[in-house]
């Protein structure tokens, strides 16, 4: 028996859609009893090592890729027959390349890359007791062994029916082994081929809609569920992603209100912009939760919040940016906390827009070891809005200058907004897409923005 032929099944010639590759020289493993080519007009002969040739000639390997695109495999019970492949041209009139195999043991062996189409006689035995009770076993078979490949179906004319439930399994098609010409046989090759590229396509883009539709479910799941039961603080948020066609980035914010009555509010930065940032800031936000919740706040919470982020992540030049906020229970006054973030930006009737202190800014988490995050006390008064942002607010160009608009910019645009009535959701919707504007369309960085009000 011959030697088996390599498979390299990564890219088959019936999905990619290109020439089969050059095959081996005369006298190699390919050159057996299962290679033929069909061309018009010609009887069969046989070589010297018994290789059925439809030309009449023994094949040429190298000639025969030259010129051929097409390359069927057909798997029939008795191949040493009367012939029931008839001479065969492709869509452009060359010759479309025949292999044979008596059983499927044959066929896994020469069922190689640039094997375009399948042709199975529904009448072979099923290997072993796979098909005890089972008329389909065989090609069932086949389209596990083959599950890129087209598929033609070759049953009786009086078992059609048969066809018919071959189809439904798997196979592109079926055809009727008296009806069987040239031209019937090229064109229904050809239908297969392609019917077969289009389902492959078909189910890689279902699959991905389908993966698209999970990501989307777990991202939403992963942003935050403010906690602010009892508070008559009101909350607004906005959250773009820099990456395409994501939900998630490497911003990330939380607000809870603990039993004491204090609202905690807290907007963060991972540096990156990939899905790892990104998971690493939702490590962050749950961790920041679980700490607050447990009692932690300033500079002890900052603290262990950089000992979670050394832990996790991926590479120690990554750091992450961290403002955070806690109001007092009657509203009036706050502490604030900054690890190499922008000042949340602060409004009361009657006097204009401006940034909260910032000069005890601290380092961003995973620079400094040991580092140290003082708590500012500021205050508020009894009616007022907090807004809390990652740099991808400030850092987006004006116009064609390359300007960027920067943390006087965003306080100005604000304060004309506040100006014209806005507030809430519509203020941060109007906010974030001007500064889209004004860079002269999407922003590349993440952008997170929420929002704290008090009336009276």
């Amino acid at each position: 028996m011959p030697a088996p032929v390599p498979r390299q099944r990564a890219i088959p010639a019936a999905e990619s859609g290109q020439a089969p590759a050059a095959a081996p020289s005369k006298g190699s493993a390919q050159d057996s009893a299962e290679t033929r080519t069909a061309a018009p007009h010609t009887a069969a002969a046989t070589s010297e090592n018994g290789a059925t040739d439809r030309t009449g000639t023994a094949p040429d390997r190298s000639e025969t890729a030259a010129h051929t695109n097409v390359t069927l495999l057909l798997i029939e019970n008795d191949p040493g027959g009367s012939p029931i492949v008839p001479d065969l041209l492709d869509q452009s009139g060359k010759p479309i390349r025949v292999r044979t195999a008596r059983n499927l043991t044959e066929a896994e062996r020469l069922l190689t890359d640039d094997v375009h189409c399948i042709l199975l006689d529904l009448a072979l035995p099923a290997p072993g007791r796979a098909g005890d009770g089972d008329e389909l076993a065989v090609l069932k078979h086949v389209l596990e062994l083959a599950p890129r490949h087209a598929v033609l179906a070759l049953t009786g004319a009086d078992d059609t029916e048969r066809g018919a439930e071959a189809v439904r399994v798997g196979a592109q098609d079926y055809l009727v082994r008296d009806e069987l010409d040239g031209r019937l046989l090229s064109r229904a090759i050809r239908y297969a081929v392609e019917r077969k590229r289009s389902d492959s396509a078909e189910r890689r883009l279902a699959e991905g809609r389908v993966r698209a539709q999970e990501n989307r479910r777990l991202e939403r799941g992963l942003l935050p569920t403010p906690l602010l039961d009892g508070s008559s603080l009101r909350f607004a948020a906005r959250y773009r992603p820099g990456r395409s066609r994501a939900l998630l980035g490497g911003d990330f914010y939380d607000v809870v209100r603990t039993p004491d009555g204090t609202v905690h509010a807290m907007i963060g930065d991972v540096c990156g912009h990939g899905p790892d940032e990104a998971a690493l800031g939702v490590e962050l936000r749950i961790a920041w939760r679980a700490l607050t919740l447990a009692g932690l706040c300033g500079d002890q919470l900052l603290g262990t919040l950089q000992e979670v982020l050394e832990h996790e992540r991926p590479d120690d030049e990554i750091f992450a940016t961290l403002c955070t906020v806690d109001i007092a229970p009657d509203g009036r006054r706050a502490g604030l906390c900054l690890a190499g973030h922008p000042s949340p930006l602060v409004a009361r009737p009657g006097t204009p827009a401006r940034l909260l202190p910032h000069d005890n800014n601290g380092p961003a988490l995973g620079l400094l070891p040991h580092a140290r995050w003082p708590r500012t006390q500021v205050e508020l008064g009894a009616e007022w809005s907090l807004m809390l942002y990652t740099d991808g607010l400030i850092e987006g160009r004006v116009g064609d200058t390359g300007e960027r608009l920067g943390q006087d910019g965003m306080v100005e645009m604000i304060r004309r907004q506040l100006s014209a009535g806005l507030s809430g959701e519509e203020l941060l919707r109007t906010a974030v897409n001007e500064v889209r504007d004004l860079n002269g369309g999407e922003l590349t960085d993440d952008v997170a923005v929420l929002l704290l009000d008090r009336g009276v």
